[in-house]
């Protein structure tokens, strides 16, 4: 499944003044990073995987509908997913946008050649 063009317009919309933006196709879909460190991807799954502070992930996941990504088969802390329904409202995308731009704004800026995924 590709991923969600009409979605990545509309994550591209809520982060256009975001500082050290870039875009790259990345995990099947298409990502969005601030300084390097990805935040938020339309994913080729469906939906949106959104970068958040592990320490704060089971908090989120027990309080919304949003469900841990899974790689391999192990699900993978600070890393969500968040089904199509759940960003209908420009309101329930910003959030989702907030957070991931949030987190990846407090991570160290990676240098060109680093590991772009984080």
């Amino acid at each position: 499944m590709a991923y969600d063009e009409d979605l990545a317009a509309r994550i591209r919309d809520l982060v256009a003044d975001e500082a050290y933006l870039s875009e790259q196709r990345m995990f099947g879909g298409f990502a969005f990073l601030v300084g390097g460190n990805m935040a938020i991807a339309a994913s080729g799954q469906g939906g949106m995987m959104v970068r958040v502070d592990p320490a704060e992930s089971d908090t989120i996941v027990a309080k919304t509908n949003a469900r841990p990504m899974e790689m391999r088969g192990k699900p993978m802390r600070g890393w969500l997913r968040i089904d199509p329904k759940s960003l209908a409202t420009k309101r329930q995308l910003s959030r989702w946008v907030t957070l991931g731009t949030t987190y990846a704004r407090s991570l160290p800026t990676k240098r060109k050649g680093d590991d772009a995924a984080g």
